[in-house]
């Protein structure tokens, strides 16, 4: 088992969810760019909370993660909430991505370090069907001053760490809908709570 492995089964092990339950703010905004029967992938979902709510919408949901208690738990909410997602266990950098299968990619709070993130973006551009959108929200670099005094989370390194040319970099070849830097009031559970900067995007795969 990796060492990432270990660490997220060891967040996730507890019967409360890290994050919460409910879908990630930016996501639920943007719900007017979805339409049943849409194919939508939800990498690093963690305890689903994000490919369940994609679910509840009427789409087909994948969830890929690196932790089996977060694969696990994400079962048993989507079970819960009456709706069957697919939840693989695999690390990301590893996993070998599909190739225009989805509509959407929700990339919420998945954190590269700068040397893999522009591949790691790239796949999931590919992983889109033409016209496809990736729906995006990391943490911003100034959030190492957040952390200072607040409980909102993120990595601790600044190549962890987000920003408007690092997206603009690695996205060249798309277009944005939206891209917007923000701080926001994160009530995501015990792990995102409390004043945040992040960054915000939706992106589209040419057709």
């Amino acid at each position: 088992m990796s060492g990432q492995a270990e660490f997220w089964n060891e967040r996730y092990s507890g019967e409360d969810f890290s994050f919460g339950t409910e879908p990630n703010m930016f996501l639920a905004s943007q719900a007017h760019r979805l339409k049943p029967g849409m194919r939508a992938l939800a990498p690093g979902d963690g305890e689903g909370r994000n490919g369940v709510w994609l679910a509840q919408q009427g789409l087909g949901v994948d969830t890929v993660d690196v932790s089996s208690a977060g694969a696990a738990k994400a079962r048993a909410l989507a079970k819960e909430r009456g709706v069957t997602i697919g939840a693989q266990i695999a690390d990301l950098l590893d996993w070998n991505w599909p190739r225009e299968r989805y509509d959407i990619v929700a990339a919420l709070y998945i954190h590269f370090f700068d040397a893999d993130r522009p591949r790691m973006h790239r796949a999931m551009l590919d992983a889109l069907k033409p016209g496809g959108l990736i729906v995006l929200e990391s943490f911003r670099i100034e959030q190492l001053e957040f952390q200072k005094a607040q409980s909102s989370g993120g990595p601790r390194s600044a190549d962890m760490l987000c920003s408007r040319a690092k997206l603009e970099a690695d996205f060249a070849e798309a277009t944005f809908l939206l891209l917007e830097e923000a701080n926001v009031e994160l009530n995501e559970g015990r792990r995102h709570k409390g004043s945040a900067a992040v960054i915000r995007a939706v992106v589209q795969k040419p057709l």
